[in-house]
């Protein structure tokens, strides 16, 4: 049997022709994921130039390797899919997540209130732990934050509190999946903006967005905004506790630092959502704008940036199928494709030329090969 993903293990074996899998160990490749913690908490306690190993390894020597190599665009078969989406141990990895996140935020707060530290350590610190509040804080959040059960969007929330944002949960489940591709997305960057620009809009009008949703949620109930069951209430009341909380145990300065990472953390976050869907537009009818497809996102097969962030760059399928689990994502021949994986765009889009020279191309290309899916908007028409 042909193995279903690059880097995958080989250590399966199906048991007669009817392809009943038994189990293969094929989730192990996502212990690659823990490379981040174990990283960063040597980055923390290493402190020296050792402090900017994690950012370093995160945003140029991972974007270096995937720019030689090729991703896979196999996806699994169905019976595969079935075995993989009932094996636990994919569960169980996305779990151990929380209680590993949680130590490195920690163990930050214990060593970045070290005294005599040069700021340069001190900001190689803030970053290192800014990109566990990205990669582990939100994203592992996204996909807890999708499941059905309530012990899992409860991890979802406790990973979005070390990130300082928590109203994510809310538009992104409720508002991002329903408008994406739209002008009525904050989250969708629109065609020729700069990423600078994207970041002020999509943070404040997801907030907004945020709290419009679940007012109407209570109004629904006959309730009003400021009833107890306000989650954008009790999100405020937990961040802003933790912050208090921080500030009384390690001091103001180690407060801050503890805020400016969940800055980094949610900042990386909108960079990853300003290379997802910039510039793709969804047409829209009397009834509505049209169903979301896989053309409606970017997407990316390189193997380094799926495994550190558990499929997420296999987008396209999320948002067309946002109820699948991260195990078995699929690729999509008219899904568009990122010329290199998530970390190298994240970098591409800090410089806007060169994103622009890259990007625009590519969306203008996307638009005349698929007139029926894909809309050029209106600034872009003019």
């Amino acid at each position: 049997m042909k193995n279903s993903l690059l880097f995958d293990f080989s250590f399966y074996f199906s048991v007669n022709q009817t392809s009943v899998v038994m189990p293969k160990f094929r989730a192990l490749k996502y212990l690659f994921v823990f490379l981040i913690p174990v990283v960063g908490f040597y980055a923390l306690h290493a402190k020296g130039m050792w402090a900017w190993f994690l950012p370093v390894f995160v945003y140029i020597l991972i974007p270096v390797i995937e720019l030689i190599s090729k991703g896979s665009t196999v996806n699994l078969s169905e019976a595969e899919e079935e075995v993989e989406k009932e094996d636990r141990i994919y569960d169980y990895l996305v779990y151990a997540i929380v209680p590993v996140q949680w130590a490195l935020f920690i163990f930050f707060m214990f060593e970045v209130s070290e005294p005599g530290l040069a700021i340069y350590e001190i900001a190689g610190m803030t970053f290192t732990m800014g990109i566990g509040c990205a990669a582990f804080g939100i994203n592992v959040a996204h996909e807890l934050g999708h499941r059905k059960k309530k012990s899992e969007q409860w991890m979802a929330k406790a990973l979005l509190l070390t990130a300082q944002y928590m109203h994510f949960f809310i538009e992104h489940n409720r508002g991002h999946h329903k408008n994406v591709s739209t002008e009525e997305d904050p989250a969708t960057a629109r065609y020729g903006e700069v990423f600078y620009t994207f970041i002020f809009r999509s943070v404040v009008m997801g907030y907004l967005s945020a709290w419009n949703l679940e007012v109407e949620r209570l109004k629904r109930k006959d309730l009003p905004w400021y009833h107890w069951s306000n989650e954008m209430i009790f999100y405020a009341f937990c961040q802003v506790g933790l912050l208090v909380a921080v500030a009384a145990v390690f001091g103001l300065q180690t407060m801050l630092l503890t805020f400016m990472a969940s800055v980094i953390g949610f900042s990386l976050l909108e960079v990853v959502n300003y290379v997802e869907h910039y510039g793709l537009a969804r047409h829209k009818t009397d009834k509505g704008f049209k169903k979301v497809l896989p053309i409606h996102s970017w997407n990316s097969n390189h193997p380094m940036g799926r495994l550190l962030l558990f499929e997420l760059t296999r987008h396209s399928d999320h948002h067309y199928k946002a109820s699948r689990k991260y195990q078995i994502l699929r690729h999509f021949d008219d899904a568009p494709q990122m010329p290199t994986g998530y970390p190298g765009m994240i970098v591409l889009a800090l410089v806007p030329p060169l994103w622009f020279a890259v990007m625009n191309p590519r969306v203008k290309a996307l638009q005349e090969k698929y007139p029926d899916d894909l809309r050029i908007p209106v600034a872009q028409a003019a």
